[in-house]
């Protein structure tokens, strides 16, 4: 398969950097695949699973939250507000995180508050997603 090369950094680190076969992001139209020599994009990436596959290697998983993917000659960048491997993810962390957050959608708040929760409730309800699909092959 054709190679080209993607820069995935998520705010506090660079996660991945490096040639690429192929690489699914999760978007707000759904999963975006990419291939080589994707046509130029934009589009703006939503907590879920990001898949990429380095040349030679099994497709690696990685549990993302919001931010935007650009895909320009034959290269990709994905920024991330955090991107995390399922062996980095604490299952049990999550968890709580998701029950603490779902406590606070429960509870009459503020708008605001009403819409980190949600966010919160998201981004953890990701990692448990990814986290369970991790064969620990990878």
């Amino acid at each position: 398969m054709q190679e080209f090369q993607v820069h995935i950094l998520a705010a506090d680190r660079t996660f991945y950097d490096g040639p690429c076969v192929s690489l699914t992001v999760p978007t707000s139209d759904g999963e975006l695949g990419i291939l080589a020599h994707h046509s130029p994009i934009i589009a703006a990436v939503q907590p879920g699973t990001l898949r990429y596959q380095a040349p030679g290697c099994e497709a690696q998983l990685a549990a993302v939250s919001p931010g935007m993917v650009k895909v320009e000659n034959n290269e990709v960048l994905v920024l991330v507000d955090s991107a995390e491997r399922p062996e980095e993810i604490d299952a049990a962390r999550a968890q709580r995180e998701a029950d603490e957050a779902l406590e606070a959608l429960l509870q009459k708040k503020s708008l605001q508050e009403y819409q980190v929760a949600q966010g919160t409730l998201a981004r953890a309800l990701n990692r448990l997603r990814v986290k369970s699909n991790y064969t620990g092959k990878h």
